[in-house]
């Protein structure tokens, strides 16, 4: 390399530093003028043209170094980091193969090839990739991390949690892996990683490498701190987003083209509770189109709903830039994320710009983080207004819940007995069906000490995993608590899950990721839960859905309250009785279970945020609890 060249190289990699595309671009355009063939400006230039979403000019310009070292992997691996960020899976790959076939000892090309096998759902031979990596390359942090992803998602958390750890030995500024290995050590609730995350909470995510906001929540109740790691993870993958380049119309259109964006159009939490909204859609008023990006392609839920939908697309395969112009094609309006930062979310499709209003609802308990996101749809329990900073959106008040709810679920009559789920014919009957990730010590404590002073209870839990189970069953040991008073719930069918909830005498939730889909669950079943409200949105929504229920009385003020609820309830038969009556009697009237009531107000935020957008104005705060 001349010394020419690394004085452009210097100035232009500061200038994308700093965020100044058009300069970077104008640097390396001005020395390619003397110097044609310096591939090194020519990638620089691609990164900068791809940094202003000029992807036609990046891909020119990839295609260039290409021509200019065609032996050379890395020239293949260029472009295909460049596909694979557009969302060009099936070229991405290509490119990889390519730069394997220039170098068969190559790992990088082994590892790129991996992930883009396992973003596209092909776990077994994406671990073949880096097996492969790993292999001619024994120290490669990254492929211990990407290996260990594939661990994670096909359930087998101790390799993925010695896998993240591998990388972040070999790699100590690999700060994601670490995240992701304190996520595996609570999906199979060991808890021996606690104090190692307390010592690196308030900078994990906030400094250095970005990491999965997601992965986190469970760890700590921050809301501040879980803003800061969604505002940088969301700019390191994404960047600010596209401007929407439309032009309002003169008014509005007879009817709103709504776009619900998922990868859960299948027997799935978020579809099982936006049911009835989707079936009470005005369809005078608004046009429902579904975008689907999950690899689930049957189920009986989406058998079910496709019918509420004017037309509804699978997009799994499709880029990100491709779904958008799907989206602009269909003329969408409004462009619903229902996943967020959840699995599978596809947070770029929105970066995209894919319509002039684009909202952050249901799947993600939490702000987005995005300058490209406009709205939230909350409440005033999730996201009091002296919260207001821990979200990047604008929020939209709904007069009850935000979370919607199904009306006509069915509960079939079983005559199933305690007997047939493991559990003793008499007796107190504790439960908590969350999933087992947001089982802490914290609650758990306090779940033994319950056991401890109600003779002949047991405590129900969600066998999430055979590993969550046996630590569970190791740490009620630990505190004088016979392993055997737990019992595990194997997943079911909703329906009849659902149905098994007659078993129990009360849901126990957790803190900082409380029960969502789970206490709707619990209340339209007809059992009543107790639940501490925290400070960030996922730790707030058990009591946003006990107020719409009209059982505010079942929120505790503290840890102490909390357990004095349970033990209260659980000493006193009767008032679980009562408890449990007042919850029959009210089920099909109060707000939490008004589905009807429910479309109405959230169509009513869709209007109010489309007006502001026809009118000019920039988004803010509104707040539909005064039109009551």
């Amino acid at each position: 390399m001349t010394s020419a060249v690394e004085k452009a190289l210097s100035r232009a990699k500061q200038a994308m530093k700093s965020n100044q595309f058009g300069l970077a671009i104008s640097i390396c355009e001005k020395h390619l003028k003397t110097e044609p063939d310096a591939a090194v400006i020519w990638v620089l230039l691609a990164n900068a043209h791809s940094a202003q979403k000029d992807y036609e000019q990046a891909y020119a310009c990839f295609k260039k170094v290409v021509d200019l070292a065609p032996q050379n992997p890395k020239s293949y691996q260029n472009l295909a980091v460049f596909y694979q960020g557009i969302g060009k899976f099936n070229e991405a790959l290509q490119c990889y193969q390519k730069a394997a076939s220039c170098d068969a000892n190559y790992a990088p090309a082994y590892n790129g090839a991996g992930i883009v096998l396992m973003t596209v759902g092909q776990l077994d031979a994406a671990q073949q990739y880096f097996a492969k990596a790993l292999q001619l390359d024994p120290q490669f942090a990254d492929a211990y991390n990407n290996l260990a992803h594939v661990f994670f998602t096909t359930g087998r958390f101790p390799a993925a949690a010695q896998s993240y750890a591998k990388a972040t030995d070999l790699n100590p500024y690999l700060t994601s892996a670490l995240a992701n290995r304190f996520y595996s050590l609570a999906m199979m609730c060991d808890w021996s990683g606690i104090e190692g995350f307390s010592r690196v909470a308030k900078t994990l995510g906030t400094e250095g490498e970005d990491v999965s906001p997601f992965s986190l929540l469970v760890r700590e109740d921050a809301p501040e701190r879980q803003l800061a790691r969604c505002r940088k993870f969301v700019l390191a993958k994404y960047g600010r987003g596209a401007k929407w380049q439309g032009t309002a119309p003169s008014k509005r259109p007879s009817k709103l083209r709504i776009g619900y964006f998922s990868a859960d159009f299948h027997n799935h939490a978020t579809l099982s509770l936006m049911m009835g909204m989707l079936r009470n859609h005005d369809r005078d008023k608004f046009e429902i189109h579904g975008f689907s990006y999950g690899a689930i392609k049957q189920s009986q839920s989406l058998n079910d709903a496709r019918d509420f939908f004017e037309s509804f697309s699978d997009v799994e395969r499709a880029s990100d830039a491709d779904i958008a112009k799907l989206a602009r094609e269909k003329n969408i309006d409004i462009a619903i994320d229902l996943k967020g930062h959840t699995q599978m979310g596809r947070t770029g499709i929105f970066a995209q710009r894919l319509a002039p209003v684009q909202i952050n609802y249901l799947g993600y308990p939490g702000s987005i983080g995005a300058d490209f996101i406009d709205y939230m749809i909350v409440d005033k329990v999730t996201a009091p207004e002296t919260h207001k900073q821990y979200f990047s959106e604008k929020l939209i008040y709904l007069p009850n819940c935000y979370q919607p709810n199904d009306d006509q679920r069915r509960i079939p009559a079983t005559n199933t007995t305690r007997a047939d789920f493991g559990l003793p014919e008499t007796g107190f009957v504790f439960c908590s069906f969350n999933n087992t990730y947001k089982i802490t010590p914290r609650e758990f404590d306090i779940w033994m000490r319950l056991l401890s002073k109600v003779e002949g209870s047991v405590l129900w839990l969600f066998k999430g995993n055979d590993y969550a189970a046996e630590n569970l069953r190791k740490e009620a040991q630990k505190r004088g608590i016979d392993p055997g008073r737990l019992v595990f719930a194997d997943k079911m069918p909703e329906p009849e899950h659902l149905a098994r909830h007659k078993h129990a005498d009360l849901l126990l939730d957790t803190f900082n990721v409380n029960a969502h889909t789970t206490a709707s669950d619990a209340l339209w079943a007809g059992l009543p839960l107790v639940t501490l409200p925290g400070e960030q949105f996922a730790a707030r929504v058990a009591a946003s859905i006990l107020t719409a229920a009209n059982l505010p009385e079942l929120i505790a003020k503290d840890e102490a309250d909390y357990e004095a609820i349970a033990l209260d309830l659980a000493l006193h038969p009767e008032k679980t009785a009562a408890l449990k009556q007042k919850l029959q009697e009210q089920i099909k009237t109060c707000p939490l279970f008004d589905t009807v009531t429910y479309t109405r107000d959230i169509e009513a935020a869709f209007e109010a945020a489309y007006d502001r957008y026809l009118k000019g104005l920039a988004p803010d705060d509104i707040d539909l609890t005064h039109a009551k």
